[in-house]
C-alpha cells in the first residue's frame, strides 16, 4: 500500500494527464430544431463529430474562426453526435466523424467528409449564404 501523500499525488497525476473537454463547435443537433430551420429554409451546417475525433477538433477551430465573420451570422450550426445519435447520423448517410453537410432553401448543396483546409470549409460555408 502507498503512502497517503504518495496516492495523493498519484491520483493529482493521473488528473493532470486526463484530456481537457472537448468542446465541439454549434448548437447540439435536435430533430425538430433541424427540421424547422429546413421547413424556413434556413442555410444549416451540421457537423457530424465525435469528440475524440482529431480531424472533428481541427474543423472546429476552423469553424469558430469563420462563423466569427459577418458574411457567415445567418448560418445555423448543429452539431450532430456520432457516438450518440447513431440513427441521426445513418439517416444523413454519413459514414463516419468529420464530416460537414451544408443546406440551403431545404436541401443539401454540399458536403465534406474528412476537410480542415479552412478555405475548402469557407467554400462549403459560401454555398449556404
Amino acid at each position: 500500500m502507498f503512502p497517503s501523500h504518495v496516492l495523493k499525488a498519484l491520483i493529482l497525476a493521473g488528473a493532470l494527464a486526463l484530456p481537457a473537454p472537448v468542446l465541439a463547435f454549434g448548437e447540439p443537433y435536435r430533430p425538430d430544431r433541424f427540421d424547422g430551420l429546413i421547413r424556413a429554409g434556413k442555410p444549416v451546417l451540421l457537423h457530424i463529430h465525435a469528440p475524440w475525433c482529431p480531424t472533428c477538433r481541427a474543423q472546429d477551430k476552423r469553424l469558430t474562426g469563420l462563423f466569427t465573420l459577418p458574411e457567415n451570422r445567418d448560418i445555423t450550426a448543429l452539431e450532430v453526435s456520432f457516438d450518440h445519435q447513431k440513427d441521426a447520423v445513418r439517416g444523413f448517410r454519413a459514414n463516419q466523424q468529420s464530416t460537414l453537410i451544408g443546406y440551403r432553401d431545404g436541401r443539401e448543396v454540399g458536403r465534406l467528409v474528412g476537410e480542415t483546409r479552412e478555405e475548402r470549409i469557407g467554400a462549403l460555408l459560401e454555398r449556404l449564404r
